[in-house]
């Protein structure tokens, strides 16, 4: 059983930075692919960085590509989401979710394991 907490939101002005972790308990993150997903309002809830543990093999949504890196501690139960030049359209709520299974890594099905979300909301 893993347990995924999400920390680091808040709220931050156009053009600053963030940093989100999720913290897992139960079990190291050492065999699993880590998502991040983020629902904004009225819209559909996209995944926009992945991590694989095992193989080392990371993954950007194109709307996010260049600002935002992910990165694993190195005990392996700790993913970072680090958001430079954030924008407005980056106001969401932030998931971190793991899993095991094989697939296109943005299929959200896919994760076994979510934490509960962390707001970031971005302001002008």
């Amino acid at each position: 059983e893993v347990q995924l907490v999400e920390s680091g939101g808040g709220l931050v002005q156009a053009g600053g930075s963030l940093r989100l972790s999720c913290t897992a308990s139960g079990s190291q993150l050492n065999d699993y692919r880590i998502g991040w997903f983020r629902q904004a309002p009225g819209k559909e809830r996209e995944g926009i960085s992945c991590i694989n543990n095992s193989d080392g093999r990371i993954d950007y949504a194109d709307s996010v590509k260049g600002r935002f890196t992910i990165s694993s501690g190195n005990a392996k139960n700790t993913v970072y989401l680090q958001m430079n030049s954030l924008e407005l359209e980056d106001t969401a709520v932030y998931y971190c979710a793991a899993g095991r299974f094989l697939g296109r890594w943005s299929e959200d099905f896919l994760y076994e394991y979510w934490g509960q979300g962390t707001q970031v909301t971005v302001f002008s």
